[in-house]
Formats: structure tokens, C-alpha cells, sequence
């Protein structure tokens, strides 16, 4: 049996996208329902967990912004993960001594999700940037990798190879922790 997944047309988001620019905030809420948690799982893949929230919504308020300025309507996703990665890129210009003093203080109070999600996602960003922005999006903000093609951008084999890749390297790096 053949399965056919239905992928969301360019021109749904262009609607939306084209909808927000002209002030529709409904619209641009729209977009924030759909991008949220691929925002979230690449500002995840690269600062504290207690700053990715906040972050996300820098994102977006970024994004609103500088709609009206998006030459290519159907480039959203690509330029809305362009201004996450950005964002997280500011945050540690911003912050460089804070950032190790709030990792350090999620350590010591065992922050939500306790202290070996701490140690596990500082396993996934210490892996290559497309492996560790695979793999949150799929561990961490539960999106297929169906859906992580859908919103990245990336084709559908690119995210099966990272995933695949960065499983492996995850493994390996935590096989030899075990022997710590």
C-alpha cells in the first residue's frame, strides 16, 4: 500500500504571509501557531533553556517587523529560521558572561525536565549544526521528519540522513560516557 503524505501548499503560507504584511494579526498568528516549534527547537539547539522561550518571541516580534521588507513571500521559512539562528548568534554577543552563570544555575536547582536532559541537550550541541538542529526539532519539540522537511525547508532525505547521522553521533558520544 502507498501512502501519500499531503504537503502543505507554498501558497498557504504565502496567503498568510502576504495576509500578516498588510497588518493582519490574526494571520501573522497563524504563522506563530505553524512556526513556533521550529523556532523554539533552533534557539533551543544553541542557548540555555531558559532563554529559548523569550527568544522565540524576539523571533517573531523581529519577524513582524520586517515583513513588509520579504522580497519572496514563499522564502518565510527560510528567513524566519534565518532569524532565529541570528537571534541566538545576538544573544551570546549580548551575553556571554551570563549565559554559563544561568546554565550553571539550571544545573544546581535540576531544572524541568532534570539533570540529565540538562547533560543530554549539551550532548546534542556539541554534534554539527544540521545534526543538532535535526535532532531538537524531532527530541525536543517532537516534530516527524516529515514536518521538519515541511518547516525547514530541507528535502525529506536530508532530514532522514541528519537525524540517522546525529542519532549515531549521539549514541557514540553517550556510549562513552557510560564509561566514565
Amino acid at each position: 500500500m502507498h501512502v501519500m503524505l499531503a504537503v502543505p501548499q507554498a501558497s498557504e503560507d504565502d496567503s498568510l504571509v502576504r495576509a500578516a504584511a498588510q497588518g493582519d494579526r490574526a494571520a501573522f498568528g497563524e504563522l506563530y501557531v505553524k512556526y513556533a516549534r521550529m523556532v523554539h527547537g533552533i534557539l533551543l539547539a544553541r542557548v540555555p533553556p531558559a532563554e529559548a522561550e523569550d527568544l522565540v518571541q524576539d523571533v517573531f516580534v523581529s519577524a513582524l517587523k520586517q515583513l513588509a521588507v520579504l522580497r519572496t513571500r514563499e522564502a518565510f521559512r527560510g528567513w524566519l529560521c534565518a532569524i532565529a539562528r541570528n537571534r541566538a548568534i545576538d544573544y551570546f554577543r549580548r551575553a556571554r558572561q551570563s549565559a554559563p552563570l544561568e546554565e550553571q544555575t539550571l544545573r544546581e536547582r535540576g531544572a524541568s525536565g532534570g539533570q540529565e536532559a540538562i547533560e543530554l541537550l549539551d550532548l546534542i550541541r556539541s554534534l554539527p549544526e544540521a545534526y543538532r538542529e535535526t535532532l531538537v526539532l524531532r527530541l525536543v519539540e517532537g516534530l516527524t521528519g516529515p514536518e521538519i522537511a515541511r518547516q525547514t525547508g530541507l528535502t525529506p532525505e536530508s532530514v532522514r540522513v541528519n537525524l540517522c547521522r546525529g542519532f549515531k553521533m549521539l549514541r557514540e558520544l553517550l556510549g562513552g560516557m557510560e564509561g566514565k
